[in-house]
């Protein structure tokens, strides 16, 4: 069987539709877990899952131990083979411990998972995004964390056949305790979900001047906008919510405007699987016109102004 898992209903829907595929290829069910959101149940059977297992438990807060020992029981007792688990914090602490309780292999961030020569083999980026590694499981169970946005997830079929299982499991007490949670403070951005991004990067010589980024996201009605790593996390002239690349977040935008960004690859993990991607740099010999669709020469002071003002007397 393949099992499904991740806090994150999103990305748990996206892992539904490779799990889906693998369970067609190898004539297996898939299971889909969810640990005290039964609410979720319905749409995980819409998007593939044959069975729904909601794991009752008084441990509602996500607490690595309890968890592990929670898909512990349940693996154990379905003899699951492959593992998909979404590869967010809480995934890869969970899909560690798991792999480790179990003595099994495990891969992680894996952006390619198929079966060659009846091996699992997954891909995944390494060495900065310089590599692509290939990996086969030799033996089961097979754990494997996937980032969000690397699949979309299957259209909701609410003919598909399935089974919903409320199941009371309390894991394996531990001594630690959760004292305190506090989120991070957030700018409200969320440019995983953006249809469309605008992004800065260290072609700008001001923070001033990143309201031309602001202006042009504006006119083109997606109002997102996002940078490269020095803009947030060495200039910090923007909160890291904006922050794409390997070390920020993955993207996968309808149309993505780069101005001034160089096209390192740790920029471009993050932003290769846009749709349409715009360049504009003034070196001809940047990076990133590699990985463009469309690529505009010169200095974006001059540019952006004149690519704001013409996309609005179009649209007006």
């Amino acid at each position: 069987m393949v099992l499904v898992y991740s806090d994150d209903k999103k990305l748990a829907l996206e892992l539904l539709n490779k799990a889906s595929e693998l369970g067609k290829e190898l004539h297996k069910r898939v299971i889909a877990v969810t640990i005290g959101h039964e609410e979720y149940s319905t749409e995980y059977l819409e998007c593939g899952a044959d069975l729904v297992i909601v794991a009752e438990t008084s441990q509602h807060q996500f607490k690595a131990e309890e968890y592990t020992s929670i898909l512990e029981n349940i693996m154990k007792e379905h003899r699951n083979e492959i593992i998909l688990i979404g590869s967010n914090k809480n995934g890869k602490e969970l899909a560690a411990r798991l792999a480790a309780k179990l003595d099994a292999g495990c891969v992680m961030d894996c952006t390619k998972v198929y079966v060659q020569d009846q091996k699992l083999t997954t891909e995944r980026i390494v060495y900065s995004g310089n590599a692509i590694a290939v990996e086969q499981f030799t033996s089961l169970p097979q754990i494997v964390t996937i980032p969000s946005k690397v699949f979309d997830p299957l259209p909701k079929n609410p003919h598909h056949k399935g089974e919903i299982v409320k199941k009371k499991i309390d894991g394996e007490p531990f001594p630690s305790k959760i004292l305190n949670v506090q989120e991070t403070k957030s700018e409200g951005v969320n440019v995983e979900d953006a249809q469309i991004i605008v992004s800065c990067g260290r072609g700008f010589k001001k923070k001033e001047d990143i309201r031309l980024v602001n202006e042009l996201a504006d006119i083109l009605k997606g109002r997102t906008v996002g940078c490269s790593r020095p803009i947030a996390a060495d200039l910090k002239w923007l909160s890291e919510d904006h922050w794409i690349g390997l070390s920020g977040h993955k993207v996968k935008p309808k149309l993505y405007v780069a101005c001034g960004i160089s096209g390192q690859i740790q920029h471009i993990a993050g932003m290769r699987d846009s749709g349409v991607i715009v360049a504009i740099n003034k070196d001809p010999e940047a990076l990133i016109f590699k990985s463009a669709d469309y690529g505009i020469v010169g200095d974006l002071y001059e540019i952006l102004p004149k690519l704001t003002n013409a996309i609005k007397g179009k649209i007006s």
